[in-house]
């Protein structure tokens, strides 16, 4: 393509349009977060035990303690028995006072919860006793939804454009997140949630494609980094609003609503340039970069705009164009195991704030707080240290915290949690890493669908961390080590990737360069004066692409 280096630095790198596009994918930021944690809230730890109504029919005058004890056995501490009641049979009362119950089965009644509790999941589909892996199975199938909106929104992002792609989202996560509050079976609500997790991934990764492709080199982390700040606040949010409404269909309702207050995207919400160019839809992009111009009170020379034009007809990139050249493959490779094992520590110590031994709504405040330092800090880790070193240290120490995790003792939980806390904070700085440096990686062609596969990677993995918690029953160690580990991995692999801190991103596939080399490529060749014949007099694809 040509001329667009000089187009864009007309238009402004960070000027009021990009402020406002970045202030526009703030706002779906506060419901993915709600969307991501809601559940741990609607499952709160309530007493429960199994229903022995039956003996109402013999005694029914009986007090509510004198039937318990009648019908429950005790545990070695004395407390009634939570999932097992003695069996139900057809003496008459004095027989049952005389000479007691022995035999005991599972609750075959259903359960009965404190009178005064609010509807929660776990009280209206039982999710106790031999039903309580429907907790972390449900929260696997939502994250399978991250999975599945990986796999279908990145690469129908590429072919029809950021915009569609991220009104279909809005809509579908609005109407699915309102429809789960009106669920009557858990299987439905498990399905709706599904759904609504592929919205998430649209969202998420379609609103980084549009802020990273219309800020200009130096403002790409400052624009992704804003928008993971107000995924924080959305968390603390949460956190206030499951305080203040215990009934879980009246949160669920709170929490999804509000996104179809988003509609008015229709008309404000641009498209894509970088993306109209790479598809060949000139006058489009020229309508939109006079629109920005026009917003940074900035002037394109007439002249200029009319260069704007690809030197050959970009295609679509598809998955196996990511494996094709020897330094994408690489790239790809290294990239999706470090999506994954980003993915597992962050989830692995979201995911087990009930657990941590302390008040769940100030863990979950605290959680979310310091993700707002993490973010920003990694604004100046990465402009100072540079993407690769930076990633690949967050994830050692992520890593490093979670180890030490294993170590303390139960009865030490503000340790605990605040050693969780440390491991967040590492955590999510990582992973906005990981998003500003993928986004970098990735030639616009196929940046979407590298993105959307790496996010695929972290969606594996977090369906797989609620599935690893459920091994702390044979230790309480072996989730957190796992945890831990696999960052530690990560973080050295990401040490054989290329840097690419003040380079312009790619357009194509290029031809056997990394990213990195793309900007020294294309000064040398101009300082030259000259571009080098390559391939039958075609220039290398790298000094072609285009650099916003």
């Amino acid at each position: 393509m040509s001329g667009v280096r000089e187009i864009w630095k007309a238009v402004g790198d960070f000027g009021p349009f990009q402020k406002c596009l970045v202030l526009l994918t703030l706002f779906p930021c506060l419901s993915v977060a709600f969307h991501q944690f809601c559940q741990l809230f609607m499952v709160p730890h309530v007493p429960h035990h199994c229903d022995t109504s039956w003996i109402r029919a013999i005694g029914p005058n009986l007090t509510e303690e004198e039937q318990l004890n009648l019908t429950l056995p005790r545990d070695v501490d004395g407390v009634y028995e939570q999932c097992s009641m003695y069996s139900p049979v057809d003496w008459d009362l004095g027989s049952i006072v005389a000479y007691g119950l022995n035999a005991t089965e599972k609750c075959s009644s259903g359960w009965v919860y404190p009178s005064a509790q609010q509807p929660s999941l776990l009280t209206e589909f039982d999710l106790v006793c031999d039903r309580k892996y429907l907790n972390d199975i449900s929260q696997s199938i939502y994250m399978l939804g991250l999975f599945l909106g990986s796999m279908i929104f990145g690469p129908l992002s590429d072919r029809i454009g950021r915009r569609p792609v991220i009104l279909i989202s809005i809509f579908l996560q609005g109407l699915f997140g309102v429809g789960i509050a009106f669920v009557p079976h858990f299987y439905v609500y498990m399905a709706f949630r599904c759904v609504v997790g592929a919205s998430v991934s649209g969202i998420t990764m379609t609103t980084l494609a549009l802020a990273t492709e219309w800020a200009g080199v130096s403002s790409r982390p400052k624009a992704v980094l804003i928008s993971h700040c107000f995924f924080a606040i959305g968390q603390m949010i949460l956190a206030g609003l499951s305080y203040g409404i215990r009934n879980w269909r009246l949160l669920e309702i709170a929490g999804s609503a509000p996104v179809f207050a988003l509609f008015f995207y229709i008309w404000v919400l641009p498209e894509s340039a970088r993306w109209l160019v790479t598809k060949g839809r000139i006058e489009e992009a020229k309508k939109v970069l006079q629109k920005a111009a026009s917003i940074n009170k900035r002037t394109i020379p007439p002249g200029l705009l009319e260069q704007l034009k690809p030197e050959t007809q970009s295609k679509s990139g598809s998955t196996l164009d990511l494996f094709r050249k020897k330094h994408l493959r690489k790239v790809t490779l290294i990239m999706l195991c470090t999506w994954f094992v980003n993915s597992l520590v962050y989830y692995g110590l979201s995911l087990n704030v009930t657990n941590f031994g302390l008040d769940i709504y100030l863990t979950q405040l605290a959680f979310g707080a310091v993700e707002i330092p993490a973010r920003v800090s990694c604004i100046f880790m990465l402009q100072w240290f540079g993407r690769k070193k930076s990633q690949a240290l967050l994830l050692l120490l992520s890593g490093l915290v979670c180890l030490i995790i294993t170590g303390i003792p139960e009865d030490q939980p503000v340790a605990t949690t605040i050693l969780a806390i440390i491991g967040k904070f590492t955590a999510s700085a990582s992973f906005s890493t990981s998003y500003v440096y993928s986004a970098e990686l990735f030639p616009t062609v196929i940046r979407q669908t590298g993105v959307g596969l790496c996010s695929m990677s972290a969606r594996v993995a977090g369906i797989m961390a609620p599935l690893i918690r459920l091994l702390g029953q044979y230790h309480r160690a072996i989730p957190m080590a796992i945890f831990g580990s696999a960052p530690v991995v990560g973080g050295l692999l990401c040490f054989l990737l290329p840097e690419t801190r003040g380079t312009d991103l790619v357009d194509d596939t290029g031809d056997g360069c990394p990213p990195a080399e793309v900007c020294e490529n294309t000064h040398n060749s101009s300082e030259n004066g000259h571009v080098k014949e390559k391939d039958g007099g075609q220039d290398n694809e790298y000094t072609k692409t285009t650099h916003f």
